[in-house]
C-alpha cells in the first residue's frame, strides 16, 4: 500500500551518527502533513529522499527523554 504524506524540515539537521551507505541517524524538527511540528529521530539517506523507521516526539516528550537520559549512568 502506497502512503501519501508530506514533510517539511523546520530546523537544521542534527546528525547523531553516520552509517554506511551515506545514511545518517538524525534528530530533526519536522512538520508532517502540514500539522504542528514535532521532534523526529530516524535514519535518512544523504539526500533526504528516503527515510527509515523512527520515532516522533512532542517537545514535552523530548524534554522528558532528555531528563531520563541525564539521570542514566552510561558506561
Amino acid at each position: 500500500m502506497a502512503e501519501n504524506f508530506t514533510f517539511d524540515f523546520l530546523d537544521e539537521h542534527r546528525i547523531i551518527a553516520t552509517g554506511s551507505g551515506g545514511w545518517n541517524l538524525e534528530l530533526n524538527k519536522i512538520s508532517w502533513n502540514k500539522k504542528a511540528a514535532k521532534y523526529d529521530l530516524r535514519s535518512w539517506s544523504g539526500d533526504h529522499q528516503k527515510m527509515g523507521k523512527g520515532v516522533t516526539l512532542s517537545a514535552e516528550e523530548l524534554k522528558n527523554l532528555r531528563d531520563l537520559l541525564n539521570a542514566i549512568e552510561i558506561s
